[in-house]
């Protein structure tokens, strides 16, 4: 991985001239990204981040990290403690430089299952980093044992259905060569270099909910977006 997200990130933070990043998936065309919407403050988020933030409690875990927008919002305006992780160590520099008391560069897969937390976050499609639903109980599993007694895991998606056309019949067209239609491929570029291909997973909230539901937990839906997106908590 040549962190080219992370770069982006420490870029922006560092005055580094910082560029777009330029997003591609498997079902859609090149978009730019603004670096500078994930240094956003709490009152630039949508409504779905704010409400996972203002649900927080106790010890969290910032999972996927990013710019630590999140995090930063939860320690000074909160007064949580908050422990927040990246797999990029570019981005978890920038966490550090922007007052992150407690980043990581780690996976959550890694993480020592005797360190303990009240609510995880999976904020900004954060769940999809499990890459495919073939993944999901072993990562909810992973992130079960993560939870002390009485903790939550508050995670925001997507249902992408609306991205496939529909056929005569009102059903839509899938791709027969993927296993579930929610799994993309991510293609990241910045500054002219484009990051190694990633597998993402953007999943609708009922086969979320029967992933947690196989897997021992509770989940219910807290709040749905404008645009087929939801907030859920799994307990």
């Amino acid at each position: 991985m040549k962190d080219l997200f992370g770069k982006a990130i420490l870029d922006y933070q560092t005055n580094n001239s910082p560029e777009n990043l330029i997003t591609e998936t498997s079902i859609s065309e090149e978009d730019e990204m603004s670096v500078a919407y994930l240094f956003r403050e709490f009152k630039e988020m949508p409504k779905l981040e704010k409400k996972a933030l203002q649900m927080a409690k106790g010890k969290v875990l910032d999972a996927g990290c990013g710019a630590g927008s999140h995090s930063l919002y939860l320690q000074t305006e909160r007064n949580l403690e908050v422990t927040s992780i990246d797999i990029s160590p570019n981005a978890i520099e920038a966490c550090v430089l922007r007052g992150v008391k407690d980043a990581r560069a780690e996976n959550i897969m890694q993480i020592d299952e005797t360190e303990k937390f009240d609510t995880i976050l999976l904020l900004m499609n954060g769940a999809g980093m499990c890459g495919k639903l073939s993944e999901i109980s072993g990562f909810l599993q992973k992130l079960k044992s993560l939870l002390k007694e009485g903790g939550q895991i508050l995670l925001d998606s997507s249902d992408i259905i609306y991205m496939f056309d529909e056929d005569e019949d009102g059903g839509k067209w899938i791709p027969s060569d993927v296993e579930y239609y929610g799994e993309v491929i991510f293609n990241i570029s910045y500054k002219n270099q484009k990051e190694d291909p990633f597998n993402w997973m953007y999943i609708d909230y009922n086969t979320l909910q029967n992933a947690a539901h196989a897997n021992g937990l509770n989940c219910e839906l807290v709040l749905e977006g404008e645009h087929y997106d939801y907030l859920a908590r799994l307990y």
